[in-house]
């Protein structure tokens, strides 16, 4: 691969997970000489905010809103999104446009400005058993789901870190996000966006992958074969090089 300058990548985890679970493409993407920011948000990995504190979008995600604040002006990153962690950067994509080189969905929800998140939840179903009720309100994955749907070909050391690190999510934060997301083609649609495809993955499909892409369309699309849900996990080596080639193209 021909040498790029380096790229600041920051890392968007997706629900009830946290920084941690992209140990693998941090290392790799620090070993090829790139910056690389993973944000823990509210109430998530080793974030001290109360869970009960926890109510919309904006609370959820403020880890990221105020690291895009932070950037010097003649800054800009790859910003890169699992799972829930799509609606993350639909929100910094709409609030700092011209901070982002490029957003990367990988395997994540994608609204955008004729998809709305309502619309894709509508789409979405997730499979029964993914998730158990902890107290109104709050969900978690079970361990049993971690192992059968999000973890299914994913090295057992990496689903014993996750059945030890994952942390109840707060349905509010979905809840708002289907008010208050919205975002517009003058914003969110100036930014470049790739979408990284998991073949494998039981919790978001195939199937609903290539709907939202066919229903809201990036600048690209890429495939990663035998990919779980995590796939920062299933295929860190993978997932890292596809990282590499998109910030060669953009930044």
């Amino acid at each position: 691969m021909t040498e790029i300058r380096e790229a600041h990548f920051v890392l968007v985890h997706g629900s009830c997970h946290g920084a941690w679970c992209w140990y693998k493409v941090a290392t790799q993407l620090r070993s090829e000489g790139h910056r690389v920011t993973a944000l823990d948000f509210a109430a998530c990995g080793i974030n001290q905010k109360p869970l009960q504190e926890v109510h919309s979008c904006h609370d959820y995600f403020e880890p990221l809103l105020e690291f895009m604040t932070t950037l010097p002006l003649d800054e800009k990153v790859v910003l890169v999104g699992h799972s829930f962690g799509g609606v993350g950067l639909s929100l910094a994509m709409e609030t700092f446009p011209e901070k982002i080189s490029v957003a990367v969905f990988v395997t994540a929800l994608m609204p955008g400005p004729d998809l709305s998140y309502v619309t894709i939840s509508n789409e979405f179903r997730p499979i029964k058993g993914v998730k158990q009720k902890e107290t109104e309100g709050v969900v978690n994955f079970t361990p049993e789901a971690l192992a059968s749907k999000l973890y299914q070909l994913s090295p057992t050391q990496d689903l014993t870190l996750a059945t030890m690190s994952v942390r109840p999510h707060s349905l509010q934060v979905k809840s708002d996000a289907s008010e208050s997301l919205i975002v517009s083609k003058e914003k969110y649609g100036s930014v470049h966006r790739v979408y990284i495809v998991a073949d494998q993955d039981m919790i978001l499909s195939e199937e609903v992958q290539r709907w939202m892409i066919q229903l809201n369309p990036p600048n690209d699309v890429k495939v990663i074969q035998g990919s779980d849900h995590m796939t920062m996990v299933s295929k860190p080596q993978e997932l890292s090089s596809c990282l590499l080639t998109i910030a060669q193209h953009h930044c």
